[in-house]
């Protein structure tokens, strides 16, 4: 993640700089690189974990990272649209032990930056003269759409009194495996590799995406806010329907009785509730379940890339990057 970042990073600072000055003063601050007020931060922004699975694709099936750089800097841009757009939509304070960019400078320059942030990506690929880069576009421009249909799921669950277990898993594919799977492709469409093999690529970071999005769900009920960035047991506090949560409800257990009675509660959760509701479900079993979901889906990830590249020595930096987005705390 270090080499995509220095990679990666001069491509998205040159395309944001393109920007308006006021869309560019709340990007430029949303990914970690100025203050408020313009001036810079000495500091690493996000994780890149996607760029850092576009150049380890591109690398696995034997194309020199440097080639899909643009690739790995249009995902990045769309996974930060997103962000924004999340930010605003969940009405979240914090990201990344900072004010949401929303909070700071408001929820119309907030959602008009990601806007923004969407527009470069695409433009980014469509400048790019690698033979791979018309498909990439589609391919992308189909995640965002796939993407839209994740989220308004994820905010339509919020206000059904029930959701099943399959339904919380496909928008979980459409909201996070998508993305990871787009971005898993796009190395390999610029490794110039064949259909079959692009779609392998996706389909592991489809796999890898939901075991990252379980990790996701339990780090926003048991996480640390000091390495998170956000209050204890958020997720909860907001009566998300996250795959844990809605695990634990179909048990039929005390304990899911306990959990949905605190979610039927209009009232916002106290510190207390928010604690009861995590033990409700761990007590259900959705802790449990959450983990051994996530080794499901890291299995069924590596059967994929057994496909898309036979030898695994040359697919290392992925299962690495694999492994650490299932094994993370924040």
């Amino acid at each position: 993640m270090e080499q995509a970042r220095h990679l990666v990073e001069p491509a998205l600072r040159a395309a944001v700089t393109t920007l308006p000055t006021a869309m560019h003063r709340v990007a430029a601050y949303h990914l970690g690189w100025q203050h408020p007020d313009g001036t810079p931060v000495c500091a690493d922004g996000g994780k890149a974990l996607r760029p850092a699975l576009v150049l380890a694709a591109a690398r696995a099936l034997g194309a020199p990272p440097a080639a899909a750089v643009p690739a790995a800097a249009a995902v990045e841009l769309i996974h930060n649209f997103t962000l924004l757009h999340d930010d605003v939509m969940d009405r979240d304070a914090t990201r990344r032990h900072r004010p949401t960019a929303w909070s700071v400078f408001g929820t119309a320059d907030a959602i008009l930056a990601g806007d923004a942030l969407h527009a470069l990506a695409l433009r980014l690929l469509a400048q790019d003269t690698h033979p791979a880069a018309t498909a990439a576009t589609a391919r992308l421009a189909a995640c965002v759409i796939e993407l839209c249909e994740g989220q308004h799921e994820d905010c339509a669950f919020e206000t059904r009194r029930q959701v099943t277990l399959a339904e919380c898993l496909a928008m979980a594919q459409a909201k996070t495996g998508a993305l990871l799977g787009a971005a898993c492709a796009l190395g390999a469409l610029y490794a110039g590799a064949a259909p079959e093999t692009v779609e392998a690529m996706n389909a592991f970071g489809r796999a890898v995406g939901l075991a990252f999005q379980l990790a996701d769900d339990l780090i926003g009920i048991w996480g640390d806010p000091a390495v998170t960035g956000k209050p204890a047991g958020s997720d909860l506090a907001a009566r998300k329907k996250s795959l844990p949560v809605v695990a634990a409800l179909a048990s039929a257990t005390p304990a899911a009785a306990q959990l949905a009675a605190l979610y039927r509660d209009p009232a916002p959760m106290t510190a207390q509730q928010v604690r009861a509701a995590a033990d409700a479900v761990d007590r259900a079993g959705g802790r449990a379940w959450a983990h051994l979901a996530a080794a499901d889906h890291m299995s069924a990830a590596i059967d994929h890339l057994t496909r898309a590249a036979p030898d695994l020595d040359g697919a290392e930096d992925l299962l690495t990057l694999a492994e650490l987005a299932t094994r993370r705390d924040r």
